[in-house]
């Protein structure tokens, strides 16, 4: 077995790496073309935002596609652009927007991982007939256990870049043919290799979450596309008082603080965003605690079917958060929908954010996948209070 685990040369096996502009990617080609490996390096243009083009921390525009191409000249890999801006646009820009005007808080690298990187990429490095498509994600993937034919996803051995919360919407078919070459290193090995290799990224900024939203004002954005987002309304303490107004439910997210708007002698937190009636719900922060997550669009990765393996409840471990370790949970997935009970509760979970589950908390923990969050449910008496005051009242 070759390192990318076919049985044959890597002079014989053929690999597209998807090349972002980035340090990772780059080194992913670089170490790739060494081993022997008929590399060809692939960018695509995802979107051109002006002053996005050259913005520190941008990926897929601009300068990035230069800095991939001059990457595969160093390194004397064939290197070509895929203009993606439309497909782009509407799977993973439009969404965005029509769910942050929804009172959610999407995640767009999940959806373009989803629907661009591993669908639509996927399949042009298939029709280049490569054996494989492989990329800079800091997670890991090897052979399931009992299960030879399948590959598994496991975490990374760096914590700190763990990319495994954006990845738990990946098919078991995507993950089949994909690699991760950098699951098993530290990002100061990544730029030691890049510096090595005489990269001219070696040095260069990591990417943005949202890398098309220029400084990082997701709002402009979203406000020059759809104008009625702007429309204000009432923010509404939990007990019903009506406390002030606001400009545009998108200025604010669950579990926000500083910037409401009102001050009323205590602290106070977004608890909801109630899109229908144009409303910001705040409250104490005991308000926030939150114990259930009901979820949709789940993707399973786990051994069985899930209706099977948590109709009882599965231990396991979720991540409700890129930047959080997984935390102790059960799940269940039964006739009142898949749900997720948390050991220990979260503050300021939101609808739309994705919840990514887990064998175990450590390093080489299993990715069982994951869903978004439709709803969740806090402590009961915040959850009365929350439900009485919805059902009170839709904006004219």
């Amino acid at each position: 077995m070759n390192s990318l685990d076919f049985d044959k040369r890597p002079e014989d096996t053929r690999v597209v790496v998807a090349m972002s502009g980035g340090v990772d990617s780059s080194v992913v080609a670089g170490l790739l073309k060494r081993e022997g490996y008929e590399v060809i390096g692939i960018t695509l243009q995802l979107y051109d935002h002006g002053a996005a083009v050259h913005r520190a921390g941008s990926c897929c525009a601009g300068q990035d596609i230069d800095d991939a191409r001059r990457v595969c000249e160093t390194l004397g890999v064939p290197h070509y652009v895929l203009d993606y801006e439309r497909r782009f646009r509407d799977a993973v820009i439009n969404p965005f927007m029509e769910s942050y005007v929804a009172g959610e808080t999407p995640i767009p690298c999940v959806a373009c991982n989803q629907t661009v990187k591993f669908a639509d990429l996927l399949v042009t490095a298939r029709e280049l007939g490569a054996d494989a498509l492989a990329t800079g994600h800091y997670i890991r993937s090897r052979p399931a256990p009992g299960h030879p034919a399948r590959r598994a996803l496991y975490r990374p051995v760096d914590a700190e870049r763990d990319q495994s919360y954006f990845l738990f919407a990946t098919t078991q078919e995507q993950i089949d043919y994909l690699r991760f070459p950098l699951g098993g290193m530290s990002k100061a090995e990544v730029r030691a290799h890049a510096a090595e290799m005489g990269l001219v990224v070696a040095e260069k900024a990591d990417s943005q979450d949202i890398c098309f939203v220029p400084q990082g004002k997701y709002t402009d954005v979203i406000t020059k596309l759809r104008p009625d987002a702007k429309l204000g309304g009432e923010i509404v303490h939990i007990d019903g008082r009506v406390l002030g107004r606001h400009e545009g439910i998108l200025h604010y997210t669950i579990g926000q603080r500083r910037g409401i708007g009102i001050a009323v002698g205590e602290p106070l937190y977004v608890v909801h965003l109630d899109a229908r009636s144009r409303r910001v719900i705040v409250g104490p922060k005991e308000a926030l605690d939150t114990r259930r997550l009901y979820l949709r669009d789940v993707n399973w990765l786990g051994d069985g079917e899930i209706g099977d393996m948590a109709r009882n409840g599965l231990d396991c471990f979720a991540k409700v958060r890129s930047s959080r370790p997984p935390k102790p949970a059960r799940l269940f997935a039964g006739e009142a929908g898949i749900y997720v009970d948390l050991a220990e509760g979260e503050a300021g979970v939101a609808p739309g954010q994705a919840c990514a589950l887990y064998s175990a908390p450590g390093a080489d923990a299993r990715v069982y996948g994951g869903g978004f969050i439709e709803r969740s449910e806090k402590d009961r008496h915040a959850e009365t209070m929350l439900r009485q005051l919805l059902e009170s009242h839709v904006a004219a």
